[in-house]
């Protein structure tokens, strides 16, 4: 696939995607004989997968060294499994603080609901 192909299929900028590349956020994508990004499911699976970790708000470090650490092999794979469960751990833990700021919030909407009722009585 294009860049443009894959830029319209996630929903992201060209410029993003060459970025997330540069900075290793995903592995190299191939390239064809004349030097353009080809994207291939391999690549296409990367994107994905960075698209949702960045979206429920995983540091963009801790991405780039899942991917480094991909990238060397499978001597590898209990420090990735070990960055995962960190990474899990932390956003649990914003679930528990987001779950506490809607229940404040619901609280607060339903004082105004309350007070709504009684100004319209």
């Amino acid at each position: 696939m294009t860049i443009s192909e894959v830029s319209e299929k996630y929903g992201l900028t060209p410029d993003t995607l060459r970025y997330y590349e540069r900075i290793g956020l995903i592995p190299p994508v191939p390239r064809t004989k004349s030097g353009l990004r080809d994207y291939d499911e391999s690549s296409c699976n990367w994107i994905e997968f960075i698209k949702c970790m960045r979206g429920a708000g995983l540091q963009i470090e801790a991405l780039i060294e899942y991917v480094a650490l991909y990238q060397q092999g499978d001597s590898t794979i209990e420090a990735r499994k070990n960055l995962l469960i960190e990474q899990r751990k932390d956003l649990l833990e914003k679930q528990t603080e987001i779950a506490a700021t809607i229940d404040r919030l619901n609280y607060k909407i339903d004082n105004y609901e309350k007070i709504c009722a009684k100004v319209i009585k």
